[in-house]
């Protein structure tokens, strides 16, 4: 008699949530394809973070999606919506660092302060980016080690980048005896800077006398290199 009765309406109602996953699913397909090409074109946005904020869309619209499938079985889903909230809350509460990772790395990714293979000092560590995620940053020590830093870290503190920019001056200090001719020993150290092609001639290198020391008398020399060349 339940068959009878019901039949019908229930085989209509699955029907109904079996299209409305379909259609989702093309529209979800459309529209992710669309925000990826959309997203790709704009050069303020890093690869990870557009793969992110497409994925994040993806699986927001799949749940309006089966929430729109389960209406249509007639399943009321006024308590799911409210239960997701508790839930979201709850969840909020208790991953409220990894949370702060994932929002630390979202504003890296928008903000771009530096790149994977550039060399930085972030969070207390010097090293190479290995790796960027929406979590954490792996870097690559000077003396080979990995090290990995939660974003929290890296975005609420001070971040150098020494790979920004095309060029770095080198600081270096030459001592000389008291004795010696100061005018002789920057002609030197001219001449050794002019004979290395390494060392761009704009900005002029400069060579000066900074310091009366207790046995020496210190010179500062700083040329300008192009920053692959700095090291």
């Amino acid at each position: 008699d339940w068959l009878v009765t019901t039949g019908a309406d229930l085989a209509a109602s699955i029907l109904a949530f079996i299209v409305v996953l379909i259609v989702g699913k093309i529209v979800i397909g459309a529209v992710r394809t669309v925000l990826e090409s959309t997203l790709s074109k704009t050069d303020r946005l890093s690869d990870t973070l557009c793969k992110f904020i497409s994925s994040i869309c993806s699986k927001a619209m799949w749940v309006i999606v089966l929430m729109i499938g389960l209406s249509q079985l007639g399943i009321d889903i006024g308590p799911m919506v409210a239960g997701l909230g508790v839930t979201g809350f709850v969840l909020g509460f208790a991953f409220q660092e990894s949370l702060s990772n994932l929002a630390s790395g979202f504003m890296i990714l928008l903000n771009r302060p530096f790149e994977v293979g550039h060399y930085i000092e972030a969070a207390g560590t010097a090293g190479t980016v290995k790796e960027l995620t929406m979590m954490a940053t792996t870097l690559n020590s000077p003396d080979n080690k990995k090290v990995t830093i939660p974003n929290r870290a890296i975005w609420g503190g001070t971040i150098t980048n020494y790979s920004a920019e095309d060029t770095r001056r080198v600081d270096l200090v030459v001592g000389i005896g008291y004795g010696a001719d100061i005018g002789k020993a920057k002609e030197v150290i001219m001449g050794a800077l002019t004979a290395n092609e390494q060392v761009l001639a704009d900005p002029e290198p400069v060579v000066e006398v900074v310091e009366m020391a207790d046995s020496s008398v210190n010179l500062v020399v700083r040329p300008w290199a192009n920053t692959d060349d700095y090291w």
